[in-house]
């Protein structure tokens, strides 16, 4: 099963969800509108802009639409390459910070105060949007009773 792990709401019905591999797709959900037509009510923006993650299995819009994320990772295309890469990690380092975290059922204040970091720069580093040190990367990972392993296994695997 491949891992959502953020999505981007862009023009029109488009979005782009960014996986648990470091992979992004981009999709526009009015593709299956055909089988569900039940979909073209996202053309309206507003209801579309509510579009969201219901954990990692898929995008959700309420109870009556969806899609799921192996369905985006298999017919999504694929524009990893227009997002940077030092982007793409930190997103996918956050996600795994945070999947730890709530693991040992920790809250984000629990965990910053036992990392002694800011429990501000934690949710930052949770979301993607803050490219940590290795130096903070180690006192989450001691602050989660772990340790901090590096593995260029990832990024090796794009270029190759």
């Amino acid at each position: 099963m491949v891992k959502a792990i953020k999505i981007i709401l862009k023009e029109n019905t488009i979005f782009d969800l960014f996986f648990y591999d470091g992979t992004v797709k981009r999709y526009d959900i009015l593709s299956l509108s055909d089988k569900f037509p039940q979909l073209n009510e996202l053309k309206d923006r507003e209801l579309f802009l509510k579009g969201h993650l219901l954990g990692w299995g898929g995008v959700v819009w309420n109870d009556d639409l969806d899609v799921s994320s192996e369905t985006v990772y298999d017919e999504g295309k694929d524009v990893t390459n227009e997002y940077d890469d030092t982007d793409i990690l930190n997103i996918v380092i956050g996600y795994q910070i945070k999947e730890k975290r709530l693991q040992k059922e920790m809250s984000q204040e629990e965990l910053a105060k036992k990392a002694g970091i800011d429990q501000s720069d934690l949710s930052k580093i949770e979301r993607g949007t803050l490219n940590p040190s290795v130096k903070m990367l180690k006192k989450i990972a001691k602050g989660l009773g772990l340790k901090l392993k590096l593995s260029f296994e990832w990024y090796l695997k794009k270029i190759l």
